[in-house]
């Protein structure tokens, strides 16, 4: 099956990130343009595939995650 991809401008994306963001995580992908061509591609991260690896998730020791300021002093 061919997955088809929306086009966006990339003026439009900036001024509008949060709103894109979320279709991503909705499974949407977009082709960006800039003076019509294309330039990028979004789209979400395939969870199952290893180019991710959870190496610690801060937001287990620390409700919000830890200020990289204090992550730093403590190593």
């Amino acid at each position: 099956m061919k997955r088809t991809h929306s086009i966006v401008g990339l003026k439009t994306l900036r001024e509008n990130i949060d709103t894109y963001i979320d279709e991503v995580e909705k499974g949407r992908s977009f082709v960006v343009v800039r003076k019509s061509k294309p330039v990028f591609q979004i789209s979400s991260v395939d969870e199952s595939n290893d180019l991710w690896e959870s190496v610690i998730d801060f937001t287990k020791i620390k409700k919000g995650g830890i200020a990289l300021d204090e992550l730093l002093s403590r190593l």
